[in-house]
């Protein structure tokens, strides 16, 4: 049996530094200005608060945030979590053509996540500049990101859909 399955999260390198350089800002009027402060307790308690609420928004924006994609023998399967609590589904039926393509998520999409338009495109990507353009017989356009377009275009060749590759 022919499947595709990818989970993807927002794990980029400069995700992480940026993660690092707010948390010594954060930390660095403790520890610079130390033996001079005169912190209260709850002035202590609210600075160490306020680094755990940072760190626990970008743990969770790490974890939670993931973009899954299955392609198997009935269509294409995909979810943005959270944003999507189920699984949608689009069967081979709706499905006119795809384009497997290198894109530029800023400035065709605004960045990267899930991004739509007010015309009738959408996109759902988490990193990268590469993935499987969906052109609907309805006239709605998706675009899912990937990490392995190349898999992609070959389970898409598979199952006979018209696919045109820009790589």
């Amino acid at each position: 049996m022919n499947t595709f399955k990818e989970v993807q999260r927002f794990d980029q390198w400069w995700l992480r530094l940026l993660l690092v350089v707010i948390l010594a800002l954060a930390v660095s009027p403790l520890i610079m200005d130390w033996d001079t402060l005169k912190l209260s307790r709850f002035e202590i308690a609210s600075v160490i608060l306020s680094i755990i609420v940072i760190l626990g928004v970008f743990i969770g924006f790490w974890y939670v945030f993931k973009l899954e994609t299955l392609i198997d023998s009935r269509g294409i399967t995909y979810r943005f979590f959270p944003f999507h609590i189920k699984s949608r589904f689009k069967a081979w039926e709706e499905i006119k053509s795809a384009t497997v393509r290198k894109y530029n998520p800023i400035r065709e999409y605004g960045g990267w996540g899930y991004r739509i338009s007010f015309t009738k495109r959408k996109a759902l990507n988490t990193k990268g500049n590469k993935g499987v353009q969906l052109y609907f017989k309805d006239g709605n356009e998706l675009l899912l990101g990937t990490q392995y377009p190349e898999k992609m275009k070959k389970i898409l060749d598979h199952y006979k859909i018209p696919v045109n590759s820009t790589l």
